[in-house]
């Protein structure tokens, strides 16, 4: 049987954290309208790699 500390418990509890921190960024953003979370331009990007090229100025399009 594995036993649990409070180290663990505090562990289990900053990664919950930090998990349910990222889905309400990204819930955020999508209300938003940013079709492109995480470039610089990602309210302005399509979110199509082929025509985003021409609109968004980040490395991930190109």
């Amino acid at each position: 049987m594995i036993v649990m500390n409070a180290v663990d418990y505090l562990v289990i509890a900053v990664v919950a954290v930090i998990v349910g921190l990222g889905i309400w960024f990204i819930y955020r953003s999508k209300k938003k309208g940013v079709k492109c979370i995480g470039c610089p331009d990602g309210a302005t990007c399509s979110g199509k790699c082929s025509s985003c090229s021409s609109q968004c100025s980040c490395d991930r399009h190109q």
